[in-house]
């Protein structure tokens, strides 16, 4: 195999996963698929900066500004300052945010449960993944020639 093959076929993969997970927020008429995995992000019990979030899932600032706006209108966020930070907010589920939230994902929890039980080495998976996605960064950055 070489180089764009392996590419291709990893775009695939990655591409047939997040369709899953797309289609998953969908049957759970979720809006949008940033929205799960904004609600997913936050689920895990962490505080989190916005800019976090749209760096650690790749979602857009725009994007994720106009969901979390949204969130929090309906009072399933709370926004609070971060010391020494200016302009940076912490994200955080309330209670009925949490339950939204819950609502949404604890099947999709169970399913990934489920999918996990079958994966060898799991931790050497997400490893590799992510040495890959660490060296991926070079096709995002732009070089100064």
């Amino acid at each position: 195999m070489n180089s764009h093959i392996f590419f291709y076929r990893l775009g695939k993969l990655v591409y047939r996963i997040d369709g899953a997970y797309e289609e998953y927020g969908r049957n759970c008429r979720v809006k949008s698929p940033n929205l799960l995995w904004i609600l997913y992000a936050l689920n895990d019990g962490e505080r989190h900066s916005q800019k976090q979030i749209c760096d650690d899932w790749a979602i857009p600032r725009s994007t994720a500004n106009t969901i979390i706006k949204d969130l929090e209108n309906k009072k399933y966020i709370s926004l609070s300052q971060i010391k020494g930070e200016r302009r940076e907010l912490l994200v955080s589920l309330t209670q009925s945010g949490k339950e939204y939230a819950d609502g949404i994902l604890s099947d999709l929890y169970s399913r990934e449960k489920k999918i996990y039980s079958d994966i060898e080495n799991p931790e050497e998976l997400l490893s590799t993944l992510q040495k890959l996605a660490a060296k991926m960064q070079i096709i995002a950055a732009k070089e100064n020639k």
